[in-house]
């Protein structure tokens, strides 16, 4: 299930700068949440378990099952919207895991995606939104009059935003020591760009959903693109210093903007 994954000179450098014990490994299947019986054989590999478990009362009734089972006992690796590659500190030491759609992924993007990783972990953040926001979960799911799906999809964008304002100057720094690493970040960048000013547009015609845009938004704040309204309001060292805090706020007023303006 599990294999050591050799990295490029590159990655290999931001790996030491950033997360230099972390392990890296290829996973021999596409997964969201891998099956906690095939996700212990991770401890034949790191040092130590540490399932997470987070107080229920952080859920609002109708969270995700998905999100109920990772706040459970259980070790639950993956969840729902982690991307390519993965990130966890459930295990001794950190675990950067590769899935296996990763085959069909460009080289060069593929190894930014690694050392994105290695330069969240590096921040110490949190694996995932649920520790980020906390019992704040709750406050955020009151501020959002839409299901939990969306729910989870905008509290999942808000976190990448979070992370993004934290690591995107690491990124831009690779201009001149990690050009191979610079080019995918700035490709991937200029991918997104284009469709960034239609989003409002976009959103109030229903050809996308406001939890979409808010994801796709989201994504560009590690490129530092410019962003439309409401979506600018993220980009803000103020969400760095606040946190949870600030992206309930945001989320709060917002949609009461939306709802005055469809009244």
């Amino acid at each position: 299930m599990f294999d050591r994954r050799d990295l490029s000179d590159e990655v290999a450098a931001v790996r030491e700068t950033h997360a230099a014990d972390a392990l890296v490994l290829d996973v021999g299947a596409d997964f969201e949440t891998i099956p906690p019986a095939a996700a212990e054989d991770l401890g034949l590999l790191a040092d130590g378990l540490d399932p997470a478990a987070y107080p229920t009362e952080w859920l609002p009734d109708d969270a995700p099952s998905a999100l109920v089972a990772y706040a459970s006992s259980d070790f639950t690796v993956g969840m729902p919207g982690d991307g390519t590659v993965a990130w966890m500190r459930q295990t001794t030491p950190p675990t950067v895991l590769v899935k296996k759609r990763a085959e069909g992924t460009p080289s060069a993007f593929l190894d930014f995606l690694l050392a994105e990783a290695f330069v969240q972990l590096g921040t110490d953040a949190p694996e995932h939104f649920l520790p980020f926001f906390g019992p704040a979960y709750r406050d955020l799911d009151d501020a959002v009059p839409l299901g939990a799906a969306d729910v989870y999809q905008i509290a999942a964008a808000l976190y990448d935003a979070w992370l993004g304002l934290q690591t995107r100057e690491t990124f831009a720094e690779w201009d001149g020591t990690h050009p191979r690493l610079f080019d995918a970040w700035e490709d991937a960048g200029n991918r997104l760009e284009g469709r960034l000013s239609t989003l409002p547009r976009s959103v109030a015609r229903g050809r996308t959903s406001f939890a979409e845009a808010t994801e796709y938004a989201c994504s560009a704040v590690k490129h530092e693109l410019a962003l439309p309204a409401p979506f600018a309001a993220l980009d803000t060292q103020a969400f760095v210093e606040y946190g949870a805090d600030y992206g309930v706020k945001w989320a709060t007023k917002t949609f009461e903007k939306l709802e005055d303006n469809a009244a």
